[in-house]
């Protein structure tokens, strides 16, 4: 018997797990600290230097990550009469969504894929690549959309934001402390065997640890905003179908890279393969799209 899932019961599930994946960040980033500063005899006055500089270093990212984007992307703003379905479409859902119309860009590239970025609802920009907007029917873009829109409401970019300055903090202080791990500050921690050998394990695995975590974040995300997207259309199909679309096209977008990759609703780098079992599916910056397809259409 096929399970069926409400869009609203899908939408708090995703919810569910993406804060509880966040909350077992934050617990890692707390315990990481408190056994680096027991076993090195650090204060807490190293934990906000370190915090501080890895907020500074992420606030241009953040600031202006749309201007880098974009042009990094050579994407041109959207034309109401050239690109009338996508401004119409965008126009619509933003007012059912009751967030602000975003600014719309199109990347000229046969390769059927679109992003958001932004810092927030009212600094958001919607882009769109010409084969998108050619091969997609009216529904299907408008299950794309409302995925991006939906990327827009839930304040992905602000999230992903802070926990990449997190992550960040994880690797800084994981380097700082394998640097002078030699050197400790409080000659009575050499007594604390256990601990100084659960910190130095930690200082080794600590920033794959952290980028897993970053990766898994993200991918719960898109779950979000496709479950978000159905419940905002009112038709999980046309986003399946839009999916089946664009992970069918084999044509790599030229306009994508590493940097950029991670910020499309499918991975715009064709020569991947989606992750075949557990271990592997780890390192996905995207869920497989089979799993998203699946789940869009188990909702009513």
């Amino acid at each position: 018997m096929k399970n069926i899932t409400n869009v609203y019961e899908a939408v708090g599930s995703n919810k569910l797990k993406s804060n509880l994946v966040m909350l077992f960040f934050i617990a890692f980033v707390v315990g990481l600290v408190w056994i680096y500063s027991q076993a090195f005899g650090y204060g807490p006055e190293m934990i906000g230097y370190a915090l501080v500089f890895s907020g500074v270093t992420s606030f241009a990212s953040y600031w202006y990550s749309d201007k880098i984007i974009l042009g990094i992307s050579g994407a041109r703003p959207a034309n109401r009469k050239k690109d009338f379905n996508f401004y119409t479409v965008t126009e619509n859902l933003s007012m059912a969504a009751g967030i602000p119309m975003p600014k719309l860009y199109v990347i000229e590239d046969t390769a059927p894929n679109a992003f958001e970025t932004g810092r927030d609802p009212k600094h958001a920009v919607v882009c769109a690549t010409t084969g998108l907007l050619e091969k997609l029917s009216r529904t299907e873009l408008e299950g794309v959309i409302g995925h991006e829109l939906s990327h827009i409401g839930n304040y992905d970019i602000r999230l992903m934001s802070i926990v990449t300055v997190l992550a960040g903090l994880i690797v800084l202080i994981s380097d700082w402390m394998f640097r002078t791990s030699r050197v400790s500050r409080n000659d009575d921690n050499r007594a604390q065997g256990p601990l100084m050998l659960i910190a130095f394990v930690l200082l080794l695995l600590s920033p794959i640890v952290a980028s897993l975590i970053k990766l898994a974040i993200s991918r719960r995300r898109e779950f979000l905003a496709d479950a978000s997207s159905a419940k905002l259309t009112r038709f999980p199909e046309g986003l399946a179908r839009a999916l089946e679309k664009i992970a069918k096209d084999k044509e790599p977008l030229e306009a994508a890279n590493k940097a950029t990759a991670h910020l499309y609703i499918v991975n715009p780098l064709k020569n991947h393969h989606d992750a075949v079992g557990w271990f592997a599916g780890l390192f996905n910056t995207h869920p497989p799209v089979q799993e998203r397809i699946k789940d869009l259409r188990a909702m009513v």
